[in-house]
């Protein structure tokens, strides 16, 4: 069972079970001298491959890579510089080759951007998706939001 997706409520920076922070740069922002829309998608892209390359977490086995298919961002507040952000990261749904996040980016304890992301696990050797082994869904256990369950594999 997946939880519902909470994307219009205001989310809570403690529900996301990975974290970590990031600095707002310069060069983030718009003539508008605040954050550019499109940079939050690599705010968004910093967890998500900071948490998935890492090796020791065995979510990326030899051979295969995760891609992302889906961004779903909901811009919720202006971010200015200077300043630190907290980005929270947390899985929603597991399908057959992919695996849903919801993530947040916070500045000052608001909330400033929350997202849905979908990514897809690559055979590099075919280039095709590949379904999600029992091991890797059970070593995402770790990083799932609350209410989320982990599916039941035979695989």
């Amino acid at each position: 069972m997946n939880a519902p997706a909470r994307l219009d409520s205001t989310p809570l920076l403690e529900d996301f079970p990975y974290r970590l922070t990031d600095n707002v740069r310069f060069a983030d922002l718009d003539p508008n001298h605040h954050v550019n829309n499109a940079v939050y998608a690599t705010y968004f892209e910093t967890g998500r491959v900071t948490l998935m390359k890492d090796r020791s977490y065995g979510l990326m086995p030899e051979g295969f890579a995760w891609i992302m298919v889906r961004l779903d961002i909901h811009f919720r507040a202006e971010l200015r510089w200077p300043g630190t952000i907290e980005l929270g990261l947390g899985v929603s749904k597991f399908g057959r080759t992919s695996v849903s996040f919801d993530q947040v980016v916070f500045s000052a304890g608001q909330c400033v951007a929350s997202a849905r992301s979908v990514s897809v696990l690559l055979d590099e050797a075919t280039r095709k998706p590949t379904p999600l082994t029992g091991e890797i869904i059970q070593n995402f256990k770790r990083w799932l939001l609350p209410g989320v369950t982990l599916p039941t594999r035979t695989s």
